[in-house]
């Protein structure tokens, strides 16, 4: 495992802030407009976080890359997901590894719904997300105490998550 970015202080305050459109409100607010976003057939719908990846399956709403810890609010969590693929790559907190980048890269070029199990934190593991999927895709996360962040994937979020990334510090 080798780490390929680190989070420096100053991203950290800035990562609090959403990275897409805040949709905030109640679980059935939550997945309403996930519904809509999923009958636009956006090429790719990937989720990362346990609790949001657990709504969306609650709700009938599959992502293809689903990209969770098992953990929440630094918390145990555990729920079953069947898919037909499952990655797991380690990634500790405040990092991103090759491990993680070559792991979502390849689940987003394959057709299988594939869950990533990361051994570590997901939580940056966004900015790659948003970097590899195809443009019009959607990348959901949850916000929590808020509800959950949707980001298009475009040229425009793509240069964005490039300059988090050159932002952090390379090892």
């Amino acid at each position: 495992m080798s780490v390929i970015y680190t989070i420096t202080p100053e991203l950290r305050v800035k990562f609090k802030e959403p990275f897409g459109v805040l949709i905030e409100g109640s679980f059935d607010q939550t997945m309403s407009k996930m519904c809509e976003v999923k009958n636009q057939k956006p090429p790719k719908i990937i989720s990362v976080g346990d609790v949001v990846t657990k709504n969306l399956w609650d709700y009938k709403i599959y992502p293809d890359v689903a990209i969770i810890d098992n953990r929440t609010m630094r918390n145990k969590f555990q729920h079953t997901f069947h898919t037909s693929k499952v990655v797991k790559v380690k990634n500790p907190q405040g990092t991103i590894t090759k491990e993680a980048i070559e792991g979502i890269n390849c689940s987003l070029k394959n057709s299988e719904r594939t869950h990533i199990i990361v051994d570590g934190e997901e939580d940056l593991l966004t900015l790659i997300a948003v970097l590899y999927a195809p443009e019009n895709s959607v990348v959901v996360y949850g916000q929590p105490h808020k509800g959950i962040v949707l980001v298009k994937v475009s040229p425009e979020k793509k240069a964005e998550s490039s300059k988090f990334l050159e932002e952090m510090k390379k090892r």
